[in-house]
């Protein structure tokens, strides 16, 4: 075959490959099903617990069961003389000179860190603190054998209560600190002393804002092999890129020898984000016995020892003029973040701090936030990470605001709202919001629902002895996280950067492979990501591939958390892929004797301005490129390239939702009947996606809101430690969600697009919050703090009518 020949053939593999039709060139914006749901729903995906290899063995952790205590001794005799036992490993067994990493904190302030290592050194901290690894033949032997091993703990004095834990003569968590307060550390802006000077109406509230698990359907599972002088990692991770990067400092291995596959990952909300003990232990035990180690979680280890989230207690102040008119606003917040500190730990508490502001016009807003140790597993991102917090006690605090004023809670809002913004608006504590119109976000709510009609609703359902309230939340939120100005050293990260990268490869038949830095755990990538290739390039997203989750393709990235994928990522992507479209038309401009600047993309065709039947499909231009070599002289064969994106700003999505609920007052039960939800995340890439994500959000929130909590009792004890007492909720609790949105562009990015995956979870604690509040109000009850479970909600009604019965 000649090579004009080659060149034809490609041209007609193409053109069956798309029926012979230029693709057209709108696919951002269209409702596409997922590309990724096939083979999840067909049971054809591949998650790490799939994956075996051969000569696997292994392991199970003896934890412990006490929340503070010395180890005086382990003996592992018995476990080591059962069959198919092949190691118990404790700490003096392993030879790693570092602890698991912390990489973001608190700019300008000590932190105290304790070391944390993969298997507990003298002490244990919290219930679940692994003593020793056990490695064996059988999944369900060493399990076994870890019952064997005997561990001698002499109980030390425990604190979990995090404002206790400041007080003077506290049992101190690590006694090398003299103290259970990690840091102090504040961020504000404006004259808070003449703000309250000038309130008529100052108001103060303690909002708890209780500690809840990520819960998602696909426990955490490493398998880990060592192979030669390389080391290959399967793991259930947000997170591949850092966790090969902290695999080869932890057990030195260059990064070139170190491979991390996050194959299917059934969730994650933040709990997948961290570089856990089971990884680093796994890894290195494979090394040691030369043989591929596996770990699977069980949902009680889930709930234990897979990092929670939340956790504070907010002491908030507001001054407000008589008409409404926001002067002063000061938090104090009192974050408990258990008895060491991940990867991002003491970063989440300041988070708030950023969004303190909310979607308000408050000339002085100063926020002090105080991280605590107490002996419970690690608090770090989840599902919001910060900025659920910050909303909840804004959103609950301007309704009791409104209430203390006799103002209509939404007409308090838009008093205070900040005016429409299109190219930044800096807020007193010098965060610069990108853009905003939260009025308009608003009144799209109210095209929804009619607050008049639920209260009507209301009265007539009392005489049923059912309470029916409605609650709003207006918020915005801060994501994207990227601009390495801010999370780089120089910011909040001690490791580095927040850049994103993307490669985009046309194949020689007009097909195209992006290889992404993200990682995606259900948000849908595999859609988004090729609609937006396929848009710049006129070829059909089924034409495109994504490969994510494998460190050994593509370029370095830094995986997926914050709602930075699309804003980060998928940014990343889209310059790439303009790299590969502006290489294709200096191609094609070079054939038809034109300028490449006259050269366009429209219907699936580059061609000439003015002239769209004269063109070439991309197809066309991968034969030239790969096989016919028709390009300019000098130029590259190939259709391959590489873009890296660091933003200037973060991205700040915003929105209102509306809750409904009805309390029946006999039992204290809340149902939620109705919920309404605006978000404005920017230009849709995909309405169906952004769908998808809202709703989860949503009942993230609402699980936390009246079903969710992790709770320890006073001796560090886990009561909720399975799915028995740490309830979820379902869709049986739960309506229909009826979305919709405003679109207002980002001038941060090319897409103008904003991050969504977090946004119902921000949005959604307030509301509910704020409609139980409003349903228990003609009852005397106006204030009620998380989580709303049936007992609680019952003795708040009791209390009202003057105490609770004995």
């Amino acid at each position: 075959m000649s090579v004009g020949d080659a060149g034809g053939e490609v041209a007609r593999v193409a053109a069956e490959s798309t029926n012979g039709a230029p693709a057209p060139s709108n696919h951002v914006g269209r409702a596409m099903r997922r590309k990724e749901d096939p083979r999840l729903i067909t049971g054809r995906a591949s998650y790490v617990d799939d994956i075996n290899l051969v000569g696997q063995l292994w392991a199970a952790w003896v934890r412990s069961p006490e929340a503070h205590a010395k180890i005086v001794s382990i003996d592992a005799s018995g476990a080591k003389a059962r069959p198919g036992i092949r190691a118990v490993y404790t700490n003096e067994d392993l030879d790693m000179e570092a602890g698991l990493p912390m990489a973001w904190a608190p700019p300008g302030v000590e932190v105290n860190t304790p070391d944390h290592w993969v298997l507990a050194r003298d002490e244990v901290k919290h219930v679940g603190d692994p003593v020793a690894l056990v490695i064996g033949d059988d999944r369900y032997a060493v399990v076994d054998a870890a019952e064997d091993v005997v561990v001698e703990y002499e109980p030390l004095p425990v604190v979990t209560d995090p404002e206790k834990a400041l007080e003077e003569g506290s049992p101190l968590v690590h006694e090398k600190f003299v103290t259970n307060k990690v840091c102090d550390w504040s961020l504000g802006g404006g004259d808070l002393e003449a703000g309250f000077a000038e309130a008529d109406v100052i108001i103060e509230r303690r909002v708890v804002n209780h500690r809840m698990a990520g819960g998602a359907i696909e426990p955490r599972g490493v398998l880990a092999e060592y192979r030669g002088d390389r080391l290959t990692v399967w793991s259930s991770t947000q997170v591949p890129h850092f966790l090969r990067l902290f695999l080869s400092i932890l057990l030195g291995v260059t990064e070139d020898r170190v491979r991390v596959i996050a194959p299917e990952v059934g969730g994650g909300f933040g709990s997948k984000l961290n570089i856990y003990a089971e990884e680093i232990g796994c890894a290195w035990a494979a090394r040691k016995l030369g043989r591929p180690i596996k770990w699977i979680e069980t949902r009680s280890e889930g709930l234990m020892v897979t990092h929670h989230g939340r956790d504070q207690i907010d002491y908030v102040k507001v001054g407000a003029k008589r008409d409404g008119t926001l002067t002063a606003w000061h938090s104090k917040i009192i974050a408990d973040i258990g008895a060491y500190q991940l990867l991002l730990t003491p970063l989440i508490p300041p988070l708030s701090a950023f969004v303190m502001c909310g979607v308000y016009n408050t000339p002085a807003v100063v926020t002090d936030v105080t991280s605590v140790h107490t002996n419970k597993f690690p608090t770090d991102a989840i599902r919001g990470a910060g900025r659920p917090e910050a909303t909840h006690m804004i959103e609950v605090v301007m309704d009791q605001l409104a209430h203390e004023l006799g103002m209509d809670p939404l007409e308090l809002r838009r008093k205070n709202f900040i005016p429409p913004f299109a190219e930044g608006h800096e807020t007193p504590i010098g965060v610069v919001y990108d853009s905003g119109n939260y009025e308009s976000a608003l009144d799209k709510l109210l095209e929804h629902i009619d607050p008049t009609q639920v209260r009507r609703e209301a009265e007539a359902l009392r005489s049923e002895g059912i309470y029916r309230g409605i609650g709003f939340s207006t918020y915005t939120e801060i994501c994207g996280n990227a601009p390495s100005r801010a999370v780089g050293p120089g910011g909040f990260g001690l490791q580095g950067g927040g850049w994103e990268s993307a490669t985009v490869r046309v194949h020689a038949t007009g097909s195209a492979t992006l290889y992404t830095g993200t990682s995606p755990h259900g948000q849908g990538h595999e859609t988004g990501f090729a609609q937006i290739v396929a848009d710049r390039l006129g070829i059909d997203p089924a034409q495109v591939e994504v490969i994510h989750g494998d460190t050994q393709t593509g370029p370095f990235g830094l995986d997926t958390y914050g709602s930075r994928s699309l804003a980060v990522g998928g940014e990343a992507a889209a310059r790439a892929a303009s790299k590969v479209a502006a290489k294709a038309k200096a191609i094609v401009a070079h054939q038809l004797e034109a300028a490449p600047e006259d050269i366009e993309l429209h219907d699936g065709r580059f061609s000439v301005r003015g002239s769209p039947d004269k063109g070439l499909t991309l197809a066309e231009v991968a034969g030239a490129a790969y096989v016919t070599m028709e390009m300019p002289d000098g130029m590259e064969p190939g259709l391959d390239e590489q873009a890296f994106y660091d933003p200037e700003n973060f991205v700040f999505p915003f929105g209102a939702h509306a809750c409904v609920v009805d309390v029946d007052i006999e039992t204290g039960k809340v149902k939620v009947v109705r919920w309404v939800a605006v978000d404005d995340c920017g230009p849709a890439i995909n309405p169906m996606l952004i769908d998808g994500q809202v709703h989860g959000g949503i009942v993230h929130g609402i699980g936390q809101a009246l079903y969710e909590q992790i709770h320890y009792d006073e001796d560090g004890q886990l009561i909720t430690g399975t799915f028995v007492n740490y309830a979820l909720a379902t869709a049986a609790e739960l309506p229909s969600f009826e979305t919709d949105r405003t679109e207002t562009p980002s001038p941060v990015n090319s897409l103008a697009v904003k991050g969504v995956g977090e946004a119902g979870t921000i949005a959604a604690t307030p509301a509910v919050t704020n409609a139980v509040i409003d349903a228990l109000r003609p009852l005397g009850v106006n204030y009620i703090n998380m989580p709303l479970t049936p007992l609680r909600v019952w003795e708040a009604i009791q209390e009202a009518k003057g105490g609770v019965p004995a």
